[in-house]
This record gives structure tokens, C-alpha cells and sequence, in this order.
């Protein structure tokens, strides 16, 4: 995004204006996806491509629909109109190819199994054969920096190391998608900017698309290349989706300099102004 126009005017544009032209190729489709639950519309019509490689954040108030959205990505809620589609095919439920990394990491992991123990869980699941687990489970937790706690227990480790134990895991999986819903919402802000950094290397390196909901638009600017906004109340004839916004900042990113780049403060302060009317 690349205009100066001021918050209000942005405003007043539709949504298709901020993201560019459809995915050819989209590894994830919102093909008019409408969602009701208890006779409330959750989600109202949505459109969006999710390109292959991207990091896609999902931002807006609580009760917009954000995580709504990611479980109908994940297969884990059924669209009550349109599609959502994974290449080529309709979602019609989880799929291994599709990691969830959940916001509440204590419920997420076992507590009677060890940290090695918790990452076999996604190769028993896939059906790993026993002998090539141990060599996949050293390989992910070297990846997160988790070498050393392979045989200890949640218990015995921080919120910032057990979260790392799930997203182990769903990189034990080799997903393409990995869908992560508010990760690092219950962590302190030192051990959340060593995460955002992690997570951002892993996707670098691994090649993975995310998407991520957070509340935090900070963390959406500084972790996506993409940032979607959804309106604060579904409404009969407008999409949930409010916004769909480039995030024109180099990578690698850095946690002092990143955000004090002019693109860093004006997206910031655009969006914040934009969210207000949406």
C-alpha cells in the first residue's frame, strides 16, 4: 500500500481496492464464504486469496469473526455458504497438509507426556513408522531451540517454551499451511518479540504460508505481508472483510528499526484510523 491518502478516505474504499489483483494460483481460496452459528451471522460473504509463501495477518475486535475464519480454513467449521478451497479442493475438514497452533498452549499439550513425546503425537497421527520418529522429532525441536528439553514435561518449562512445543509439532507434520490463532497473546512482551522473530525465521526458512490472527496491530504490520481487517459487526450486504493491505517492509525485520521505518508508522497509524470506521 503505497498511498497517502488520509485515514478517512481509506475508508470509504471497498476492500478490493488494498489487495491488488486475485491469486493465480491461490494455495487458499474464501470463495464467498458465509458463516452462521446459533442463527447469527459470524462471517458475511468473504473473498480472499492466500498466495502460496505468504504470511497473511487477520486483525480486528473481538467478536468479528477472526478465528472463525481460521477454523473454516483448517476444515474445522463447515461454511454455511460459499467455499473454502485448498488448491484445487473443497475443504471439507482438517487435513495434515493444514498445522493448527492454538492461542492456549497449556490445554493444547499433554501434560503426562514429555516434550519428544508431544511432538510424536502429530507422526503417530500421520502414521510415521516408530524407528523415523526419533530422528524427526530431534530435527523439529533443534529447529524451535528445544534440543535440550526433549525429556522434560510441559510443566517444567515457560508459556514461551511450551508454545514453541506446539508449533514443533506442527512442523512435525511438514504442513504447507499453518494456521496460528493469537500464539502469543498470553506471553510477556519480551518473550512475544523473541517468538514473532522465531516464527517469522521459521516461515522464512521452511517456505510455509501462515495465517495469523492477532489483536494486535502492531504484531499484524511487523509479522505479515499481508494484513486483512475485518469489520466489527458482520452486516447484511457488506463483506466481513473490511481491508486487505500490503505491507511494503524489507525482511529480515528487526524489533527496533523495523518499527521505526516510515512504512512501519504510517501503516500503523492508517490502519488504526481505518479500523475506527470500518
Amino acid at each position: 500500500m503505497h498511498t497517502s491518502e488520509p485515514a478517512e478516505s481509506l475508508a470509504a474504499r471497498p476492500a478490493a481496492a488494498f489487495g491488488g489483483a486475485p491469486a493465480a494460483d491461490p494455495i487458499l481460496r474464501f470463495d464467498d464464504v458465509s458463516i452462521r452459528l446459533g442463527g447469527r451471522e459470524i462471517l458475511s460473504p468473504t473473498r480472499v486469496d492466500i498466495r502460496r509463501g505468504e504470511f497473511v495477518c487477520i486483525i480486528g475486535p473481538s467478536g468479528c469473526g477472526k478465528t472463525t475464519l481460521l477454523r473454516a480454513a483448517a476444515g474445522f467449521v463447515t461454511p454455511s455458504g460459499g467455499q473454502v478451497r485448498r488448491g484445487s479442493q473443497v475443504v471439507h475438514g482438517p487435513s495434515r497438509e493444514a498445522a493448527f497452533v492454538f492461542q492456549d498452549y497449556g490445554r493444547a499439550l499433554l501434560p503426562w507426556r514429555t516434550v519428544g513425546g508431544n511432538v510424536s503425537l502429530a507422526l503417530e497421527a500421520a502414521g510415521v513408522p516408530p524407528a523415523q520418529r526419533p530422528a524427526r522429532i530431534e530435527k523439529v525441536l533443534a529447529t524451535v531451540g528445544l534440543s535440550a528439553h526433549a525429556q522434560k514435561f510441559p510443566a517444567q518449562l515457560s508459556g514461551g517454551m511450551q508454545q514453541r512445543v506446539q508449533i514443533a509439532r506442527c512442523l512435525a507434520q511438514e504442513p504447507t499451511l499453518m494456521m496460528m490463532d493469537e500464539p502469543f497473546g498470553a506471553l510477556d512482551a519480551m518473550t512475544r518479540e523473541s517468538l514473532q522473530d522465531e516464527v517469522s525465521r521459521l516461515v522464512r526458512d521452511s517456505g510455509l504460508t501462515v495465517l495469523f490472527v492477532t489483536h494486535d496491530l502492531e504484531e499484524a504490520i511487523y509479522l505479515g505481508d499481508r494484513v486483512i481487517a475485518l469489520r466489527a459487526n458482520p452486516t447484511p450486504g457488506k463483506p466481513s472483510v473490511a481491508a486487505i493491505v500490503e505491507v511494503d517492509i524489507p525482511r529480515p525485520r528487526n524489533q527496533l528499526e523495523t518499527k521505526e521505518h516510515p512504512e512501519y508508522l504510517r501503516l500503523r497509524r492508517d490502519l488504526y484510523h481505518y479500523l475506527g470506521h470500518a
